[in-house]
């Protein structure tokens, strides 16, 4: 029987991270002349991780890690996340022989469950299928491949990139950081923004100093670096880079006019 979820309805735990922060700790190696046992009995000091991050110097940041389990995504979302390389990640094998218990379920937007269309079959016939329905025959093949003996793992070279996948992740703050500029965009596809910003949402809870200012790109940097490419909806509502640096230059034009003809500044 075909498992059947939507988009949007994905889970996401966090099973490590917050608790006491290390970003001060290593923070303190880069400057302070105080011994190794000084620096680690020192109390945490929020100063230090809002310095880090007003500077733009990230780096401390890769000493807090965050591990997270996640299920009910496509494996459409599962190719977008993986290419994240300062991450690491353990994922559901579709390989391993299970002797036909293995589930299978689906996860996609409601709108391409419902749509349907007239295909053509081999035989020439015609006929009406949902995606729902495309999805079911690919499970009805699978299992019938499963009677057959063929392996498994020659059998999902077919399944659907809908398959759901489940999968622990683990990323340091300054990974994450990164990964929520990106995939927090509006122009980030629905399921990977959903994944994001619910990871966002428990790291906040789990360690608000860490995570203080995070989300897309324009609210950690105060305008849109995509440019042309901006989403739609933001346009006219945050400034692009090129709209920003426009700005600046009218500002400092007005600041530090040009000098004279004889050279002096007016």
């Amino acid at each position: 029987m075909l498992k059947e979820q939507f988009t949007g309805h994905g889970r996401v735990v966090l099973l490590a991270g917050g608790g006491r922060i290390y970003t001060d700790i290593a923070a303190r190696f880069v400057r302070s002349e105080r011994s190794l046992d000084e620096i680690i009995a020192s109390p945490y000091s929020k100063r230090i991780v809002d310095n880090i991050l007003n500077s733009g110097h990230g780096a401390a940041l890769e000493f807090d890690y965050f591990l997270f389990g996640v299920e009910g995504y496509s494996r459409v979302t599962e190719v977008q996340l993986v290419r994240k390389r300062m991450a690491s990640y353990l994922i559901k094998s579709g390989r391993a022989e299970l002797g036909g218990k293995r589930v299978f379920s689906v996860v996609y937007p409601r709108s391409v469950a419902d749509f349907t269309a007239e295909v053509t079959l081999p035989n020439n016939g015609k006929v009406k299928l949902s995606g729902r329905d495309l999805a079911d025959l690919s499970r009805q093949w699978y299992e019938a491949g499963l009677d057959a003996h063929l392996p498994e793992q020659d059998l999902r070279y077919l399944k659907p990139q809908a398959t759901e996948f489940k999968a622990i992740i683990g990323m340091n703050a300054h990974a994450l950081r990164d990964w929520f500029s990106i995939r927090c965009c509006l122009n980030a596809q629905d399921e990977i923004r959903d994944l994001a910003n619910k990871m966002r949402k428990l790291c906040v809870k789990a360690a608000p100093d860490l995570f203080r200012g995070s989300g897309p790109s324009c609210v950690q940097l105060g305008y849109c670096p995509e440019n042309r490419l901006q989403n739609e909806k933001c346009r006219g509502k945050v400034p692009t880079r090129d709209e920003a640096l426009a700005i600046l230059k009218r500002y400092r034009k007005c600041e530090f006019p040009a000098d004279d003809a004889d050279g002096e500044s007016e």
